[in-house]
């Protein structure tokens, strides 16, 4: 689309050269800012163009050989218009286009000849964030691509071949994708991909082959490595080394003269949802049939892939709609011409694709679909025969796992969704059941007419004896009344001897009491003749104490009688005396006053 786009402006500008009088820059509107490099107008080169630059602008760069070393230093869209015409040449020195700033985008160009100096790369990017290098072939270079200090980038569809050191180099870098390249290097280069002290990269589905090591990750952690095809390289295929610890490994496909290597205590995850990575050199079986190995692949104490892949991980991308869906594919058959179509009569999705192998061999595929892309019941031909796939456990309302097997006869694979189809085996199945269900009611009603049939016979029989039973039973009826009169009267017999028992329970309980107290008045009695007894003794020596109590009251009248005659005595005694003190007391008085008169008188 991009390239179209640019092509039509392209062409616009062709009509309006005439007009600007040669000037290099064509003067358009403010919201479509394009520079040209190369041809008739444009600028001569491309560093002359990024210098006249600014921010947002787009670089068209037409086809030729620019003998530079460019550095890009704004945040431009530099387009190369034919990628094998359009070739950055370094010239064997330095680097060949060293970014320097944020949002840059570099495709569609060719790109080769950097110098041989360990920092010499095709493209440097100098702790730069958010640059996107796609749709580029890149080739005899030190390093193809070397991302330093730089985050959240985007390596896409490019070609990297014949380079000395790595085709694609992350240093100190975290965040980036690096997505769909091909990098084969053909024995000149030693990394097809090298991830250094770097975190959180997204490495997927590149091809890594040729190379002395395919992956080399050193010092890196919790990167993903995915769906990657890393084969025929000459040392070994991942190599996991200095402490690079959480790495995630799977779908990947190994076939190399050493499949992995992994140094030191770095300790990794070699699977990811029950599914781990080809292993060319893996022995083991898988006797369940489901595509995993049963048994695991053994890397070192600290890693293994607990779940290998029996055959190669492939997939493919296909467009729905407004979205795009992932379809994975694990066989030991060679994959290819994968296609998806929808039927133009019946509307079934349609997938299709070669299977290819040693004649009379066994093949297998486990193919896992989005629920959301194909839904419906399957149907799954090899040829023009239909097979049986087996739906995994492992499915969900996610994906539907499908596992089936064939003997390799370079053959198509088919598999169909037909909403149709489903219809049709629902109502085939309910149709089954209401036919059981009608067997089982037939059956029923069989059943049910024989059992009528000898109720019938039985009838007469029954008819007998229930004239038998109802005469015996106004016998019964009789009796039953004469049951229930006696019941009658044996109830109210056993009221009167419920109340007779409470009156003898009464009876009993007055004659214990009465028996307790006659023995408490025999008790008494002997008691009451003790004391009678007693009371005469006592009253015998009342009497005798009586007496002698007058006596002696006789005798205490007498004495108090003599002391009341002494009282009186002493009372008359006492007024005597105070009678004459008083006399005399006067007498004495009136002497004294007489001698004091006469002393006075004298």
């Amino acid at each position: 689309m991009k390239k179209t786009l640019s092509t039509l402006l392209v062409i616009c500008l062709l009509f309006t050269l005439p007009l600007m009088g040669g000037f290099k820059v064509v003067v358009r509107a403010e919201f479509d800012p394009i520079l040209e490099v190369g041809g008739s107008t444009g600028y001569s080169t491309i560093q002359e163009a990024i210098n006249n630059a600014s921010s947002g602008d787009t670089i068209l760069v037409h086809p030729g050989t620019y003998a530079e070393n460019v550095v890009v230093n704004e945040s431009v869209s530099l387009i190369g218009e034919v990628k094998a015409l359009t070739i950055i040449d370094g010239n064997l020195k330095g680097t060949v286009v060293r970014i320097r700033a944020d949002n840059v985008s570099i495709t569609g160009f060719t790109i080769r000849n950097s110098g041989s100096e360990p920092s010499d790369s095709g493209i440097f990017t100098d702790h730069s964030n958010w640059v996107n290098i796609s749709g580029n072939t890149i080739l005899n270079t030190n390093d193809g691509i070397d991302l330093f200090y730089s985050n959240g980038n985007s390596i896409l569809n490019n070609t990297i071949s014949f380079n000395y050191y790595g085709g694609i180099v992350l240093s100190s870098s975290s965040y980036n994708l690096v997505s769909d390249n091909n990098i084969s290097t053909n024995f000149l280069g030693l990394y097809g991909i090298q991830i250094y002290s770097s975190t959180y990269n997204v490495v997927t589905r590149n091809i890594a082959f040729s190379n002395f090591y395919g992956i080399y990750l050193s010092s890196a952690s919790y990167n993903i490595v995915s769906g990657n095809d890393v084969l025929s390289n000459y040392q070994v295929g991942i190599d996991v080394t200095f402490s690079s610890f959480n790495n995630t490994v799977y779908h990947n496909n190994f076939d190399n003269t050493i499949n992995v290597q992994s140094e030191g205590e770095s300790s990794n995850t070699w699977s990811f949802e029950g599914e781990g990575n080809y292993w060319s050199d893996y022995t083991g079986r898988d006797p369940t049939e489901d595509g995993i190995g049963d048994t695991v692949y053994f890397i070192n104490s600290l890693n293994q892939d607990n779940y290998p892949l029996m055959g190669r991980f492939s997939d493919f991308t296909v467009p729905l709609g407004n979205e795009t869906f992932s379809v994975a594919i694990i066989s030991n058959s060679t994959i290819s011409n994968f296609k998806f179509e929808i039927g133009t009569e019946t509307g079934n999705k349609i997938i299709s694709y070669s299977v290819s192998g040693p004649n009379a061999t066994s093949g297998f595929c486990r193919v896992s679909i989005p629920m959301r892309f194909m839904n419906d019941t399957y149907v799954v031909l090899v040829g023009n025969e239909e097979v049986v796939p087996k739906l995994l456990s492992v499915s969900n309302n996610t994906r539907a796992c499908l596992y089936f097997t064939y003997l390799h006869r370079n053959q198509t694979v088919t598999l169909i969704s037909s909403e149709a189809l489903r219809l049709y085996y629902e109502l085939l199945d309910r149709f089954v059941e209401l036919q059981q269900q009608f067997y089982s009611l037939n059956a029923s009603y069989y059943s049910l007419l024989n059992n009528f049939t000898v109720l019938t016979g039985s009838f007469s029989q029954l008819q007998q004896s229930f004239d038998a039973l109802d005469s015996a039973y106004q016998n019964l009826v009789g009796l039953n009344q004469s049951y229930y009169d006696l019941l009658s009267n044996f109830t109210l017999l056993l009221d009167n001897f419920t109340l007779l028992q409470q009156n003898f329970t009464s009876l009993n309980l007055a004659y214990q009491s009465f028996h307790s107290l006659n023995a408490s008045y025999y008790s008494l009695l002997n008691n009451f003749t003790t004391l009678l007894s007693d009371h005469s003794q006592l009253q015998e020596r009342f009497d005798g104490l009586n007496s002698s109590y007058h006596e002696h009251l006789l005798d205490y009248d007498a004495q108090m009688q003599n002391m009341r005659n002494l009282v009186y005595i002493l009372a008359a005694a006492t007024a005597i005396f105070i009678i004459a003190t008083i006399y005399l007391s006067r007498i004495a008085h009136s002497r004294t006053k007489t001698r004091i008169k006469v002393i006075g008188e004298r």
